[in-house]
C-alpha cells in the first residue's frame, strides 16, 4: 500500500541502485547523486502517487531523478563550486570501468540518453517522453554520443563498447 513504511522500504530496495546510477550519470558526483537519490524517495513518500503498473512506477522515479538532477546542475551553488575528485565507481571489471568513465566524460545531454538507452534499456521514444524531447533529438544525441565514445575509447565499434 503506497505511503506505508513497508512500501517505501520495498521501493528503495527495488529502485535505489537505478536512481543512484542515473543521478551519478547526470551530476558526476557521488555525494550529489546520493542527495538526489534520497530526495527522490522523500518525494515518493510525500506525494504517494498511485501507479498503474511497475513500468509506470519506474518511469515516475526516473522522471523525478532527471528533474532533480537538472535542478542541481542549474543551482547557483553548483556553478560556483567545482568537484576536485572524479566519482568513485563501484565497478570491478577494468574494461567496464573504462566505458563508464568515458560515458561520464560526455556532456550532460549525452550522458543521460546513453544511460537510459544502454543501462536502463529504454527505447528512444520512451526516453524522449521522459526527457520532454523529440524522438529525433534523442536519436541524434545517441549517435553523437556514440561517435564521441568511439573517439575516447579508441575507435572501437558500437558492439565492442556496448
Amino acid at each position: 500500500m503506497p505511503g506505508t513504511e513497508e512500501y517505501i522500504t520495498r521501493m528503495i530496495h527495488k529502485h535505489s541502485d537505478m536512481v543512484l546510477r542515473l543521478a551519478l550519470a547526470s551530476v558526476r558526483n557521488m555525494a550529489d547523486a546520493q542527495d538526489i537519490c534520497q530526495d527522490v524517495f522523500i518525494r515518493l513518500y510525500k506525494h504517494q502517487p498511485e501507479f498503474s503498473d511497475p513500468e509506470h512506477e519506474r518511469a515516475w522515479l526516473i522522471r523525478v531523478t532527471v528533474n532533480r538532477s537538472r535542478d542541481m546542475l542549474r543551482s547557483p551553488w553548483r556553478r560556483r563550486v567545482a568537484s576536485t575528485s572524479p566519482p568513485q565507481l563501484p565497478i570491478t571489471r577494468e574494461e567496464d570501468r573504462d566505458v563508464v568513465e568515458a560515458v561520464l566524460r560526455l556532456p550532460a545531454k549525452y550522458r543521460m540518453v546513453i544511460h537510459l538507452y544502454y543501462f536502463e534499456s529504454y527505447s528512444t521514444s520512451e526516453i524522449a517522453e521522459m526527457l520532454g524531447s523529440k524522438e529525433s533529438t534523442v536519436r541524434t544525441q545517441l549517435r553523437r554520443a556514440r561517435d564521441q565514445l568511439k573517439t575516447m575509447i579508441g575507435g572501437m565499434g558500437d558492439e565492442a563498447i556496448f
